[in-house]
């Protein structure tokens, strides 16, 4: 298949070791001023994704990233934020990186050229039709991803995707595709940067908004947040004071006693 790998490119600026520190980051951030134009560009594509996504999950289904690389460490990223922000079960969000686990850390040799492990790893997670795969995949052309999403399609389960190259393999697989033409990176091929900002924009995007519209947002406030540390119980006491009229430390005692904001909103007696 014939398309243009923008990602791919050669980049704009030439004999980047002989810039100086001044001139390097000026160059890097302006080309990073251009990513969020280009995701404001997709936008229709990501409230279709979006709103596939929440009717799945009222279903009862769940949400998959799958990906190698950096795209793959993105996703983990996304899936593992999301049940402390919002208070959500740990395998409502997956992420799910080619190479398993120790891929996090350090690239494992061919795992993205394996067309038949994508499938391999979400049935053993015992994916199913009322849940929802993306792929992530900077140039759209990454087996692993490419073949898991074929089989999902096969299989009667929704599919995304988050690519950086029009009209890729992956982008032409994916049932609601989200393109995100950032153009040549900085250091040609290096997809970590531009393409990587973008993809990590897009997913913040598809996880805020799927939670809010699943009500795990009240207001503005992240109230079925976990309180895992003492800063995100501070913060959750003064969202509890914001609500209703209590000092810190009447606060302080519902959320001991509720557990959680909302709770302790909801069941407060006056």
């Amino acid at each position: 298949m014939n398309f243009t790998k923008t990602t791919e490119q050669s980049s704009k600026y030439e004999h980047l070791e002989k810039m100086s520190v001044t001139d390097l980051l000026q160059n890097i951030n302006n080309e990073d001023k251009t990513v969020p134009i280009a995701v404001e560009k997709a936008l229709p594509q990501i409230e279709k994704l979006v709103t596939e996504i929440v009717a799945k999950i009222k279903l009862g289904g769940r949400l998959f990233y799958i990906g190698a690389g950096t795209s793959g460490r993105l996703g983990i990223v996304d899936a593992s934020e999301c049940p402390p922000t919002f208070g959500v079960p740990f395998d409502l969000v997956n992420g799910i990186i080619a190479g398993g686990d120790k891929a996090i850390r350090r690239a494992v040799e061919n795992a993205e050229d394996n067309t038949t492990q994508a499938w391999i790893d979400l049935q053993e997670l015992n994916i199913n039709k009322n849940d929802v795969v993306i792929g992530i995949a900077a140039s759209g052309t990454t087996p692993y991803v490419i073949e898991g999403l074929k089989k999902c399609n096969e299989n009667n389960i929704s599919t995304g995707c988050i690519t950086c190259n029009d009209e890729s393999p992956l982008a032409l697989t994916a049932q609601f595709a989200v393109v995100v033409v950032v153009g040549p990176e900085f250091v040609t091929g290096s997809s970590r940067m531009k393409a990587g900002t973008a993809q990590k924009l897009v997913l913040n995007m598809i996880s805020t908004a799927t939670m809010i519209q699943l009500g795990k947002v009240k207001g503005n406030k992240m109230v079925d947040m976990q309180l895992s540390n003492d800063k995100l119980v501070d913060r959750g006491v003064k969202m509890i004071m914001s609500e209703i009229d209590v000092d810190y430390n009447k606060a302080s005692q519902l959320l001991n006693e509720f557990g959680s904001v909302r709770k302790a909103v909801d069941n407060f007696v006056k």
